[in-house]
């Protein structure tokens, strides 16, 4: 079968990312197939699923937001951050929890902030997975990265519980916050569950539950969703029928935006590629059309 678009999965706690993909790849009959952006084996979730030429597309769709449903218990601290890793402190609850301690405490953390990434982690350093060295026994320092909590809402909470809703910036850790906010309040935490409701522009209400994907297979096509819509939330600039044969050639042409990723789109809406608007031209990332020589 030959499918190009993306299919969002709603991933089930326990497999990898990559056991996802491996899943759609055997249920869909596809040979081509990556997602959009990493999700611990814990976690469950959007997951999109990028099929056939949406592959050329996916690390587009990995640079989204993300959005999460998080639970973080407070206590203990773990070696990886979430409640798969091995306890490595324990402390006392805190006494006089409120909303309004809460509230200040997370306070700290929206808004264009620095984030360490976790040494369990996919983020390379040194040409290698920061996971791999962690499991070596190994701990590098890390850069601090800058990243934007746009909401972080407090759901819930009881005496050893937090509830929050977060949607940052690509880049952003909520295992990393849980230690953070458990450090803010003095009483060390980590995160129980997480569940990402949001990538980039897939939602979790149009996911498709992993288990349906291995059951339905082929049947779902029709769930796969197209690449020029996969990405319209890209702005777009149209060009004119002399300048395609030039976009589809990589030759650059003249644009009324000054700067920012876009679509370039031909005079009747087909999808070309895609480019960075510098200065009131098209410098291209990705050509998408195929050319008629």
């Amino acid at each position: 079968m030959s499918l190009d678009g993306v299919l969002v999965v709603d991933k089930p706690q326990g497999p990898t990312s990559f056991d996802v993909v491996r899943d759609v790849r055997n249920a869909l009959k596809t040979r081509k197939a990556g997602h959009t952006g990493t999700l611990d084996p814990m976690a469950t979730g959007v997951l999109a699923i990028c099929l056939g030429d949406a592959t050329r597309i996916a690390q587009y769709l990995t640079d989204g937001d993300k959005a999460y449903e998080a639970v973080i218990r407070l206590g203990a601290e773990t070696d990886t951050l979430d409640a798969e890793g091995q306890v490595t402190a324990e402390f006392p609850l805190p006494q006089q929890l409120s909303r309004e301690v809460l509230e200040a405490a997370l306070g700290t953390f929206r808004g264009v902030i620095l984030q360490t990434p976790p040494m369990y982690s996919a983020v390379k350093v040194g040409g290698k997975r920061l996971y791999e060295l962690a499991r070596a026994g190994e701990e590098v320092e890390r850069k601090p990265r800058e990243i934007t909590v746009y909401t972080l809402e407090l759901r819930d909470f009881s005496a050893n519980e937090v509830r929050v809703f977060v949607k940052a910036s690509k880049g952003f850790f909520v295992r990393t916050l849980a230690q953070e906010l458990g450090r803010a309040l003095g009483s060390g935490a980590h995160l129980i569950a997480l569940r990402r409701v949001a990538s980039g522009p897939f939602v979790v209400s149009q996911a498709v539950p992993l288990a349906e994907v291995i059951a339905r297979g082929p049947q779902l096509a029709s769930q796969v969703i197209p690449v020029d819509v996969a990405i319209a939330s890209i702005p777009s600039v149209t060009v004119s029928a002399l300048q395609v044969t030039q976009v589809l050639h990589g030759v650059q042409v003249e644009t009324a935006l000054q700067e920012g990723l876009v679509r370039v789109l031909g005079p009747d809406g087909e999808l070309l590629a895609l480019a960075d608007a510098e200065r009131g031209r098209l410098k291209y990332r990705r050509v998408l059309a195929k050319r008629e020589d």
